[in-house]
């Protein structure tokens, strides 16, 4: 028996599912959100990046966000055995925004979605999703909440914004492997008192430890700062101990973090997590889309988690509401294809980070101050700027500036 009939059913309320319920309620539409947790909760992802705030303003979130008083983000600083390489955003050659947030994703989280509630949209916390029917576009989905209590509700179309849930790709057997390498994150937060130190906190820090592990250094606006540890599970595996005594093990021996860090108090017991990347079949079908790490989680390092996410959502948002209005969508064209645009640049950098392709340019003695501002835009999430040519050649464009630096090092070598 149906217990509601509603236009849009949202699965999700992490940024994915927020975002698209706002934009959909704004066009006039019955829109409901069923979250399987309960809000705050905790989950990485806590560095922004400026692309992500067109879809946020757009579903009508940054006013609330402000209010927060979150962490501006300028940029990103990379280093490697005591070089910098700072990017900022006010340098990109995209236009857009020149700055974002870094902020602890259990209030930014819970914070959409009390805004998406006094939208009027309800979200049912606690709700989980045992099935879904579909009856050509309409479907039925299944709901039990935390008290075994079930229910059926009708929806003309549903958004699966359920993140790591996966719940659509796991109910319809659509998940298949990325082609990224497994990693492991070893991470927690720390009371950072000594962040000035390191001329902090306006940006995230991203550290070489070694080839192929990396740390990144997140600080908030409260004083806590976010660190963690990420490589492949070889790398952790030589370490023995709690999961702190690694990660205070790891801290002693990375130079520029040992004196800022030492005896830091934490604010939880450092966690693990590993094997994040899965991708899907497909990114739609008759009646549902899938937006944000449904589609793909693809790594940590760019920070490109809520803006794929985010922009998704967007993008899905407008191309559902065209569809209950009875116009007929590409699917293919408008969102797959649009959407892999920018999960394949974001690709092309992960693969080239871990390759070493990024630290030859990142480190380079001379820099090529148009090509930076290129990557930059990259760097602060604008991967469907195909006037750029850092994201239309995304696979080869970095590979040849590496080689023309190496051939120029290899140059003045024998001068």
């Amino acid at each position: 028996m149906i217990s509601e009939k509603v236009d849009v059913l949202v699965i999700g309320a992490g940024p994915a599912g927020t975002v698209a319920a706002s934009i959909v309620n704004k066009a006039g539409y019955k829109v409901k959100i069923v979250e399987k947790q309960k809000f705050p909760r905790f989950v990485i992802g806590e560095s922004l990046l400026p692309r992500c705030m067109e879809a946020l303003t757009e579903a009508g979130f940054i006013d609330a966000v402000t209010e927060k008083g979150f962490q501006q983000k300028f940029g990103a600083k990379f280093v490697k055995n005591g070089q910098i390489c700072d990017y900022y955003f006010a340098d990109q050659f995209t236009p857009g925004w020149e700055w974002t947030w870094q902020v602890p994703r259990a209030e930014f989280d819970k914070t959409l979605a009390d805004t998406v509630e006094k939208m009027g949209v309800p979200v049912c916390y606690e709700t989980t999703v045992t099935g879904i029917v579909f009856n050509g576009t309409d479907s039925v989905t299944t709901v039990e909440d935390i008290n075994a209590n079930k229910s059926e509700i009708e929806a003309r179309f549903i958004i699966d914004g359920s993140g790591y849930g996966r719940v659509i790709p796991r109910l319809f057997n659509l998940d298949k492997p990325s082609n990224l390498a497994p990693r492991r994150a070893l991470f927690t937060h720390t009371v950072d008192l000594k962040r000035s130190m390191d001329d902090e906190p306006n940006r995230i820090t991203i550290i070489v430890h070694q080839p192929g592990v990396w740390i990144w250094v997140i600080p908030f606006s409260s004083g806590v700062t976010s660190v963690g540890f990420v490589g492949n599970p070889e790398f952790f595996s030589q370490y023995e101990g709690t999961n702190e005594q690694v990660w205070r093990e790891l801290i002693s021996t990375q130079p520029y973090l040992a004196e800022r860090l030492k005896d830091v108090e934490i604010v939880f017991e450092p966690r693990v997590l590993e094997s994040w990347s899965t991708t899907t079949e497909k990114f739609y079908g008759d009646g549902f889309v899938l937006t944000g790490n449904v589609t793909e989680f693809l790594d940590p390092i760019f920070s490109s988690g809520v803006t794929l996410a985010t922009v998704s959502s967007q993008k899905a948002a407008h191309l559902v509401i065209r569809t209950l209005q009875g116009e007929a969508v590409d699917w293919d064209e408008e969102y797959t294809k649009e959407l892999l645009q920018g999960v394949n640049t974001f690709r092309s950098y992960v693969m080239a980070w871990y390759e070493g392709t990024l630290d030859t340019i990142f480190f380079a003695k001379t820099q090529n101050l148009a090509y930076k501002k290129m990557i930059c835009s990259v760097l602060a999430g604008y991967v469907w700027d195909l006037d750029n040519p850092f994201v239309k050649n995304h696979d080869i464009a970095l590979k040849k500036l590496a080689r023309t630096i190496q051939l120029e090092v290899w140059a003045g070598e024998e001068m």
